[in-house]
């Protein structure tokens, strides 16, 4: 995995020409960081038609697609200026007649009926690279969207900000979990109240850009007061949207626990399915990840209800009212968003590999668990996640249950912990540093 060359933190420029410089600098007054989801793309590009970056507004979509589209030549249209998709439904046709051979088409999901229209054009002239397409809708959930271009397009999902991002680091903690292993000695550092720090501030850009947690919690609040206003309204007509920022804000509390409908709906004068239906627009729109459970035939009773996380720990700390201070304070809710952070790191991880991998929980009647369990070409590693600095062996009573069901397919069991060494605690068994995660070795 190398890092990806032509972007820049601070505002040292490495562009070649001036005039391209000036235009990044105008998309985007944050600072620029590194996305290593940039080979993917460029991959991506190389052989199929279509590709498709989606992923939550502000996550730095539109950045990333500009940058790639201008080395590649293609103009550029956004469909969050009201003239542009005017246009796009008045005459879904027409429009895409008009446009350029490449050309970057920006939150797409707005104008939904160009889908055909893309299309038709494609199967005319199959080129590879033609239309990079940006949503901060998941168009896999959106069948009108998805079925038009199936067989032409390739799907890549940008996550907010990881922490090997922000530190330009280039992070090995999926390669060493699924082949290499882990070495046991001195790793990482122990992070204590600065790990609640990178936690309460989550990985939006534009939050990260602002200082100290007042203004940042007043973005992210904002941040989703609009998208529920602005992007649950092109999803669905619903007849109770002051509800959402509640619930919003309700699921943020329950964040790491089994999704419990009835609770969430208690509070509400609104039906258990129709709480359920809001959920499902929240997930849509990447506010929210509902994590499946694990399962297979040598275990019995287990517990099959999927785990709610929100989708940025900044974002969940800020609808709780929560900072570094009060969540170093608190530590059982510190716990679960700690827990939700390592799972969304992991996710960010799993963005740019090149093989797939697949997520889940575990859990079984008598609540032994595993936090994530991690699935990848039939290899299966499980990841517990714990707040204190110190692990003992009980730690492992979940990771242990998982390998013997798992057998000869277990990669690796891992407990990060916030501690400043690796330690093996039996065959594939380790307690790893959470700063590991994105410092490596």
């Amino acid at each position: 995995m190398t890092l990806s060359a032509g972007l820049t933190i601070g505002r040292e420029k490495t562009c070649n020409q001036t005039s391209r410089c000036l235009q990044i600098d105008a998309m985007s007054k944050e600072t620029i960081h590194p996305r290593f989801l940039r080979p993917r793309i460029i991959e991506a590009l190389a052989d199929s038609p279509v590709v498709l970056i989606h992923g939550p507004r502000q996550s730095g979509k539109t950045t990333l697609a500009r940058l790639v589209g201008d080395e590649a030549g293609l103009a550029y249209f956004t469909f969050d200026d009201d003239v542009q998709r005017a246009a796009a439904q008045a005459d879904p046709v027409g429009y895409v007649a008009d446009l350029p051979e490449r050309a970057v088409l920006d939150e797409v999901q707005r104008a939904p009926g160009l889908f055909t229209s893309l299309k038709a054009a494609v199967d005319a002239r199959r080129n590879p690279g033609r239309f990079i397409l940006t949503g901060s809708a998941n168009v896999l959930l959106v069948p009108k969207l998805a079925d038009s271009l199936a067989g032409r397009m390739e799907i890549l999902r940008l996550h907010p900000l990881s922490q090997a991002e922000l530190g330009q680091k280039t992070p090995d903690f999926l390669e060493r979990l699924f082949v290499t292993g882990f070495m046991a000695g001195p790793a990482g550092r122990r992070l204590g109240k600065a790990l609640t720090e990178r936690v309460a501030g989550g990985g939006f850009p534009a939050a990260l850009a602002r200082a100290g947690h007042r203004r940042r919690t007043a973005w992210y609040r904002d941040y989703a007061d609009t998208m529920i206003q602005r992007d649950i309204r092109d999803l669905a007509r619903i007849s109770a949207l002051e509800a959402l920022p509640r619930l919003l804000a309700l699921a943020a509390g329950q964040t790491a626990c089994l999704v419990n409908v009835s609770e969430l709906a208690a509070p509400f004068q609104i039906s258990r399915q129709t709480i359920r239906e809001y959920l499902t627009l929240l997930s849509r729109i990447f506010l929210l990840d509902e994590l499946p459970p694990w399962y297979n035939n040598r275990l019995k009773r287990l517990v099959k209800t999927p785990k709610l996380h929100m989708g940025d720990t900044g974002l969940a700390c800020a609808l709780l009212g929560l900072n570094a201070d009060t969540l170093w304070a608190d530590r059982s809710v510190y716990g679960r968003i700690l827990e939700t952070f390592v799972y969304q790191e992991l996710r960010r991880h799993a963005s740019w590999q090149e093989v797939a991998i697949t997520f889940y929980h575990f859990r079984d009647k008598d609540q032994v668990e595993v936090d994530v369990v991690l699935e990848s070409e039939r290899a299966v590693a499980g990841v517990e996640v714990k707040a204190a600095s110190t692990v003992t062996n009980d730690d492992f009573k979940g990771l242990r249950k998982l390998k013997d069901a798992v057998q000869k397919n277990f990669a690796a069991g891992v407990v990060l912990y916030d501690g400043d060494a690796v330690a093996g605690f039996g065959d594939r068994l380790y307690a790893v540093p959470i700063s590991q995660l994105w410092e490596g070795d």
